[in-house]
Parts: C-alpha cells; sequence; structure tokens
C-alpha cells in the first residue's frame, strides 16, 4: 500500500527547503549510503506518531526573471494538486502576505486535497503577531514555526498525520506480480507497456508528460499473473519555460510504493541524468527489485562491445544499483521485449528466496576464515550467527558481541558473499547488525 504523500509548496525563499532538510534531520529513515545515490534529494521518507510517509521538497526551481514568478508558483500547486495527499503551503512571516501568497491560495482553495498553511520564520513570541494577517488567505487557521531551529514543528508534524486519508483495505490477490514501470518523461515508458501488452493499452506520444495518472493494467504471461503500472511524467505546459521534469519522480513514489518489482527505464541516446538517480534511488531505498531497462537501444550505433561498455557506464552512475540486470531493448521495434516478463518473474523469485539459518552459518563460517573480521582499538569483532528475517526484500540480522566493530566495509564483504553463493539478483538485501553477549550463546 502506498504511504501518503505530502508536498512542500511556497514562493522562493519562503524556507521550504529548511523545513524539509529539519525534518529529514531528525525523523528521515536511514538509507544506504552507496556511490551514486545523489545528494540533491527532493524526497525523504519520514515518520510521526506511527505514521510513515513519503514528504516532497518542490523548492529549487530557479527563477530567471521576476516576471517568471507566478507562473513558476502554478507549477507547484498544481503537482501539489495532482499528486499529494497532503499540502503544506510555507509562507514568510518576516515579509508578510504577498500577491504570489495570494496566487497559490487561490488554486489551493479550489483543490479538495487538505492544505496545512504555516507561517515560517516566527522565532520569538512577539513575532507571532505576524501570524494574523495569513488569515485572509482563506486557508484556515496559520500554523507559526521556525524551521531553521525546530520552533514548533511538533504543531506541524501533528497537523500533517491528522490529514492523512483513511488506510485503504489491502490489494488481495498477493500472487499477482505488481510492476511499477518508471523514469523520466520521454524515456519510453508508454511504449515499453504497449510493446508488453501487445496493444495500444496507453496513449503513446514524444510530448513528455503525455499520460497523466497512475494506471494499472493486469495480463498473464506463461501463467504468470502480472499488474503492470504505468507512470507518467510531468506534462509540460506550452507555454512554461521552466524544468518541470526535475518534479517527475513525484508521479513514480507511489507507484513504487505499491509493487514488487519496478523497470527503471532509461533512454540509450541519453544515458543516466541525475533525475534517472532520483527515482531509481528511491525504488533502491524503498527495498524493491529492479531491472535496469535501457530502452531506444535501435537509436544507438553499436559494435560487437557497446553493450559491455554502456553496462560498465551504468554500474558506475548507478553505484547502488549492482544487482539489478540490465536489458537492452526497443520498445518501438519490441526488440527483446518479450524477455521483459521471464525477468520479472525471476527478480520476484529472488525477492522471496529464503536461506536456512544453518547454511547461512556455514557461510559465515567460510567468510570469516577468508577475512577474518576487523578490530578496532585492540577489540575483535565476534560473528556469532546470522538469521534470515524477511523476505521483499530478503532481510538478514547477524548477531555479533558489539555492533559498532562492524565496519560497513565487512558489512559489504557479507552481502557480496551472500550475492555470490545464493543470487538475489535484481534485489537488495537488508543486513542488521545486533548485539548479544557472548554468554548468552
Amino acid at each position: 500500500m502506498s504511504k501518503p504523500i505530502v508536498a512542500i509548496v511556497g514562493r522562493p525563499n519562503v524556507g521550504k527547503s529548511t523545513l524539509f532538510n529539519q525534518i529529514g534531520k531528525k525523523r528521515v529513515s536511514i538509507v544506504d549510503d552507496f556511490p551514486g545515490v545523489t545528494r540533491d534529494r527532493i524526497y525523504l521518507d519520514a515518520e510521526w506518531l506511527n505514521h510513515r510517509f513519503t514528504m516532497i521538497d518542490t523548492g529549487g526551481i530557479e527563477l530567471e526573471g521576476e516576471d517568471k514568478l507566478l507562473s513558476s508558483m502554478r507549477i507547484q500547486a498544481r503537482l501539489a494538486m495532482d499528486e499529494a495527499d497532503v499540502i503544506v503551503f510555507l509562507t514568510d512571516g518576516r515579509a508578510g502576505m504577498t500577491t504570489a501568497d495570494e496566487e497559490i491560495a487561490k488554486m489551493l482553495r479550489n483543490t479538495r486535497k487538505p492544505v496545512i498553511l504555516a507561517v515560517n520564520k516566527i522565532d520569538t513570541p512577539k513575532q507571532e503577531l505576524d501570524v494574523y494577517e495569513f488569515y485572509n488567505l482563506g486557508l484556515g487557521e496559520p500554523t507559526p514555526i521556525g524551521a531553521s531551529n525546530a520552533l514548533n514543528l511538533g504543531d506541524l508534524l501533528d497537523r500533517i498525520v491528522a490529514a492523512f486519508p483513511e488506510k485503504e483495505a489491502a490489494e488481495e490477490d498477493s500472487e499477482e506480480i505488481k510492476i511499477s514501470v518508471i523514469g523520466r518523461p520521454n524515456v519510453g515508458k508508454s511504449s515499453l507497456v504497449n510493446a508488453l501488452l501487445g496493444q495500444e493499452r496507453v496513449i503513446v506520444s514524444n510530448i513528455p508528460g503525455t499520460t497523466r495518472d497512475a494506471i494499472d493494467t493486469h495480463f498473464t504471461s506463461e501463467g504468470v499473473k502480472y499488474t503492470l503500472i504505468d507512470t507518467a511524467g510531468m506534462r509540460r505546459k506550452a507555454k512554461i519555460d521552466e524544468p518541470v521534469e526535475h518534479y517527475s519522480v513525484i508521479r513514480s513514489l507511489r507507484a513504487i510504493d505499491r509493487s514488487d518489482v519496478v523497470l527503471m527505464v532509461l533512454s540509450a541516446p541519453e544515458g543516466v541524468t541525475e533525475q534517472d538517480k532520483k527515482i531509481a534511488g528511491y525504488a533502491h531505498e524503498s527495498g524493491k527489485g529492479c531491472i535496469l531497462i535501457v530502452n531506444k537501444w535501435d537509436l544507438i550505433e553499436k559494435d560487437s562491445k557497446t553493450p559491455l561498455r554502456f553496462t560498465e557506464e551504468l554500474r558506475d552512475e548507478l553505484g547502488f544499483l549492482q544487482y539489478a540486470p540490465v536489458l537492452y531493448v526497443s520498445a518501438l521495434t519490441k526488440q527483446r521485449v518479450a524477455r521483459v516478463p521471464e525477468l520479472i518473474k525471476y527478480v520476484a523469485d529472488q525477492q522471496m528466496m529464503r536461506i536456512k539459518t544453518s547454511i547461512l552459518n556455514e557461510l559465515v563460517m567460510d567468510a570469516v576464515s577468508i577475512n577474518p573480521p576487523p578490530a578496532h582499538k585492540g577489540r575483535q569483532l565476534k560473528i556469532y550467527f546470522m538469521t534470515q528475517a524477511d523476505v521483499q526484500p530478503p532481510k538478514f540480522i547477524i548477531f555479533v558481541n558489539d555492533p559498532e566493530l562492524m565496519h560497513f566495509s565487512y558489512l559489504r564483504f557479507l552481502e557480496n558473499r551472500l550475492r555470490e553463493s545464493f543470487g538475489f539478483e535484481g534485489t537488495p538485501l537488508r543486513l542488521i547488525v545486533r548485539g548479544r553477549k557472548e554468554d548468552e550463546e
């Protein structure tokens, strides 16, 4: 089931990114620090009062001139209205209410989404008097906050989680493999879906963002049931020059949460972009099975070594997805598209793989004999045993004498041994280290 999406909107310099980073610094879930994961995040997974949600930062739009201010604000507000479950409208208490604030408020009043009005840069009791004029925006009671020092942040988060929609019932057919087709606009996601289904089920156009919603399509291949979720890119308005592609990642988040396996579609002529890293990074951190689909392969001039060189570049740019299989296709000519369902089934099986504890501990003994655990300040790491706790993704718990002695490089070594021995192709692995006294063994 999808996590609620919370979008922060507002004009430039009101503190959207500061608020986003403040919540992330204190409450963001721990993520892997793999090479290739972009640090320029526009999303984070957060938790407050046992409510897990995804927060989106719509900050970062670079304005080339004052005349583009209102059009830029419309992009952000429209994005939030379309994609978010809850919208946080952030204003600046020091600057006071502006024409741009009124423009955004006018749009937000017309949406059925819950809107939380927050007035930032209220750092003293005296400044709270500056909040009252924002009642004129017609969005209810404003919440005064100081994002830079986390003032009243808890009150704001209380209002956010209280506005979340009620949880939907879990989807019934657990045997059906759910696939999200993700990627930047205009890389060929809809064309790939049509090629897989053998019919024009999704409108295809070379204009980025033709598809407006995530569309579920059910099909069967070799007796296996699948559900395809085609995620759209952000629609580019004809008279707006802002690079709205920066925000297309938002459309993929909900679909990724619902899926078992993601098809990360890349454009062969363009290679890997920062936007690709954002989208793929979320899939990795969400623990989903992943397949890298390099589309438009027919447009590349190639020799016998071209696939090898391209794969090496992919592994270098997407270092955190070393485990993901790569398939070079052309949705237009249907080249290798027939191999996609088989590969999806394979990755889904890898995600569900369980290894007996006895076999895991044989692997640990062999790994320790080949590469002894590290020591720190005269203390030696001791690994007592390993057991598998979960699947989708496979999760392993390693019991040791002191978790602080486990260096990330040795944990990576153990992960590599797991992959060499059992495969786990296409799925991330979660290795959790826990302390246990030796006399408890």
